[in-house]
């Protein structure tokens, strides 16, 4: 039931104004996540983290700040946010499902320049854990400082981007690409699903994954079944991200077709339904210079009938599920999906 957002910007964004102040701040949603679905886990409060860049003069990797106070009682979050500007940061907010509650176990991860975070869980992890572990290079293995399936996933990431020919703790000023890092979460998802029939779960694992290289981000929303819906996830971007109104009413402005600045929340900050676009279940997005691209996960759950409506019962039970502003719960069928398609097609430029 954790919750990630992330920011990316051509212009750095006072961390306050994206964790603390809007009235349904990824801070709020620590204890207060009223667009979820189920509130029978109504807190998020195993501890949180924030990760984000600052000048590359200073280092390409990113600043990680972690602490297993929730989020709402902990006094130095909100003396840094108030004080540091960043164009990307990576926020989360924990309910434990794999690992102790520890300062090790809080998202995101970082090895040298990549940073990652995830929300959902490797279904019998347990029965996998052995598998994945001696899948890994032993620079990889001996990376990992926690017990959560999440850090493990960041240590396949970070094998497979090896695999594929690129060494992580290399430095590049202008990252790995958007494309490498797509194709390396996408190899991530196929050797975990790999595991996964290996060992025999028919269990569904709920992979929303986040990756960065302090340049573009991956962002996957993915369950690894054919009829289950997986956690949410959206998206909103436009020019500027401000408070409209005193009390943390925020909004998303657009000037243009330009996109400045691009925000992906487990659950949206603000409650005006415009600001907000659902990913679509397994897919992709990236963002790569303010361009947002999404494309399809195409593998053996993938659903060929763009009008096929998956059940949110398995993710709801988890706490995983939440509405978009002003969206009632039964309203996920057949229309719904046809007009975010269209609002999808207004919005996002493809490139």
């Amino acid at each position: 039931m954790c919750r990630f957002l992330v920011y990316k910007g051509r212009n750095p964004i006072l961390l306050s104004d994206l964790i603390l102040n809007p009235t349904h701040s990824i801070l709020t949603q620590s204890y207060d996540c009223r667009l979820r679905l189920d509130h029978r886990r109504p807190h998020n409060g195993d501890g949180f983290g924030v990760g984000y860049y600052t000048s590359p003069t200073l280092s390409l990797e990113p600043c990680i700040f972690t602490s297993t106070t929730p989020a709402w009682n902990c006094i130095n979050l909100a003396r840094i946010a108030k004080k540091t500007v960043s164009p990307l940061v990576f926020a989360h907010v924990r309910a434990t499902t794999t690992g102790a509650l520890s300062e090790s176990n809080c998202h995101p991860f970082s090895f040298h320049s990549l940073m990652f975070m995830h929300n959902g869980h490797i279904a019998g992890f347990r029965s996998v854990k052995r598998r994945l572990v001696e899948s890994l290079r032993d620079e990889y293995f001996l990376m990992v400082e926690g017990s959560t399936d999440s850090e493990w996933a960041f240590a396949v990431f970070l094998d497979t981007l090896h695999t594929m020919g690129y060494d992580p703790k290399l430095p590049r000023e202008n990252g790995f690409g958007h494309t490498v890092l797509r194709q390396a979460i996408l190899k991530t998802i196929e050797r975990l699903n790999s595991f996964l029939d290996a060992s025999g779960i028919t269990e569904p694992s709920l992979l929303n994954f986040a990756a960065t290289d302090g340049h573009s981000v991956i962002c996957t929303r993915y369950v690894s079944s054919r009829t289950d819906e997986a956690a949410s996830l959206y998206f909103s971007s436009g020019t500027r991200f401000h408070e409209y109104k005193p009390g943390g009413f925020y909004r998303m402005e657009r000037h243009d077709r330009g996109q400045d600045l691009v925000m992906v929340a487990s659950e949206p900050l603000t409650f005006e339904r415009g600001d907000w676009v659902t990913v679509p279940t397994n897919s992709i997005l990236t963002i790569h210079k303010q361009t947002v691209l999404i494309h399809p996960i195409v593998d053996k759950y993938y659903q060929e009938n763009p009008s096929f409506v998956r059940s949110q019962g398995y993710a709801e039970s988890l706490g995983m599920v939440g509405r978009g502003p002003g969206e009632a719960a039964e309203k996920v069928g057949k229309e719904k999906l046809v007009e975010e398609g269209r609002r999808l097609s207004e919005i996002v430029d493809v490139v």
